[in-house]
């Protein structure tokens, strides 16, 4: 019989890239374009993972609904110039090429949920090489935000992939609850906006603190959760 074909669906924002000081620094010029106080940087990261709608709602809750749209559409606007700045800066993080290369190498496949538009994740993959990486890119354009498992078991199907076979890999809370929630494996990163803590009790089978971690432990996480 052929090989069972693995999954790895990769989180984006504080997995893949550190895009956190574009995001708070286009959260607050939204907010303050709109006379509404800023929130601390540190409760703006705490909301990257969700969708956009989602996110400035839970650091809004007592603003009006047609305040919260301008905010948003602020948003947009202050990333999307942030974007077209020569010293615009979102890295990767350590390791991530690598791991991708060797994950494929074992026989991995690739896909992305993320809380990211569309077009700004085709951005990111453009500006890091990324293309034809990831068999599924699942969006907050197209699915419920995290932690509503639907990014993933979309992921599942376009990938024809069994959930006992993939592993959901992310920063946040969000992302384990997902994981969990569609029936997946779920590794934290230890790297990203929330911490160990937050991530095994969120239902975190693991807490990985690099990618050479990842990859050496995924091929044993799956065996076991069996």
């Amino acid at each position: 019989m052929p090989p069972t074909t693995r999954l790895a669906v990769f989180d984006v924002d504080g997995t893949l890239i550190d895009s956190q000081h574009n995001i708070v620094a286009s959260m607050v010029w939204a907010c303050e374009r709109n006379g509404i106080k800023a929130p601390a940087p540190e409760a703006i990261r705490r909301i990257i993972g969700l969708s956009l709608h989602e996110a400035v709602a839970a650091l809004l809750p007592d603003t009006d609904p047609v305040q919260l749209l301008r905010v948003i559409e602020g948003y947009k606007t202050g990333f999307q110039e942030l974007r077209t700045r020569a010293d615009h800066f979102e890295p990767l993080f350590p390791g991530v090429m690598e791991a991708l290369d060797a994950l494929e190498s074992e026989g991995w496949v690739l896909a992305v949920a993320t809380g990211k538009s569309r077009r700004g994740l085709l951005m990111m993959i453009e500006r890091h090489g990324l293309e034809g990486r990831f068999v599924s890119l699942q969006t907050a354009d197209d699915n419920p935000g995290k932690p509503h498992p639907a990014m993933l078991r979309r992921a599942l199907d376009e990938a024809g992939v069994r959930p006992a076979e993939a592993v959901m890999i992310g920063d946040t809370s969000y992302d384990m609850q997902m994981g969990k929630s569609a029936g997946v494996c779920a590794v934290g990163v230890g790297w990203g906006y929330h911490t160990s803590a937050e991530l095994l009790a969120a239902g975190a089978d693991l807490v990985v603190d690099s990618y050479p971690h990842l990859v050496g432990v995924l091929p044993t996480l799956l065996v076991q959760a069996r």
